[in-house]
């Protein structure tokens, strides 16, 4: 039997969000301004480069938690047939997920949120260039968005639409930015939080 100390998950919790908060935060500064540079020779508009990088995080977000959800899902089933405490379940289950994060296929995520960008109608993007080149921000956006859920409480990214109130709490503005613009244009970066709290803030356009 185990010991009834806590489990894997809940002792490093602590110790993973700031490892997970500071990657959030180095693929803002490297993997998302290598995206822009790619994205650059091939589309002039620098809204549109923007937009869908933006639009990657999301759509990355969105892919990594509804895999984790079904990856939990089939853990709970498999450990429930053989589970005897003194771990409850669930625990048991973050730390097996914590312990084999490795067989998140974030191949298959990537692909999904490919599939998705492609039918998006606010990003285009030459026919013959495909969303897949910037792949390598996705697969790190979808590894460290998976991540993020097996915190307590999960991480998330803040959902934003075009034309809403500038926040300061929520996001920097860009340096090309209207800076008497009350109303977002449209986002750089999301802002990630926790509970509904922002924890790093996002960055938007706002113009008149």
């Amino acid at each position: 039997l185990r010991s009834c100390s806590p489990g894997r998950a809940s002792r490093t919790n602590a110790s993973r969000r700031a490892c997970l908060v500071a990657r959030f935060g180095d693929i803002y500064a490297q993997e998302r301004l290598d995206a822009e540079t790619l994205l650059r020779t091939y589309i002039s508009d620098t809204e549109m480069v923007q937009r869908i990088i933006y639009i990657a995080a999301v759509e990355s977000f969105q892919a990594a938690k509804m895999a984790y959800r079904q990856f939990k899902i089939r853990v709970r089933e498999t450990l429930s047939l053989g589970h005897s405490g003194p771990e409850s379940l669930e625990d048991t289950v973050m730390d097996y997920i914590v312990r084999h994060e490795d067989l998140y296929d974030v191949q298959a995520s990537v692909n999904e949120v490919i599939r998705s960008m492609n039918i998006n109608p606010k990003i285009s993007f030459p026919p013959e260039i495909d969303f897949i080149v910037i792949s390598t921000l996705i697969r790190e956006l979808c590894r460290v968005a998976f991540s993020m859920q097996t915190l307590v409480p999960p991480l998330d990214i803040a959902f934003g639409t075009d034309g809403e109130l500038f926040s300061e709490t929520k996001y920097h503005r860009s340096f090309d930015s209207d800076f008497t613009a009350a109303l977002v244009a449209y986002h750089v970066w999301p802002a990630l939080m926790e509970n509904d709290i922002v924890i790093v803030k996002g960055e938007a356009v706002t113009k008149r």
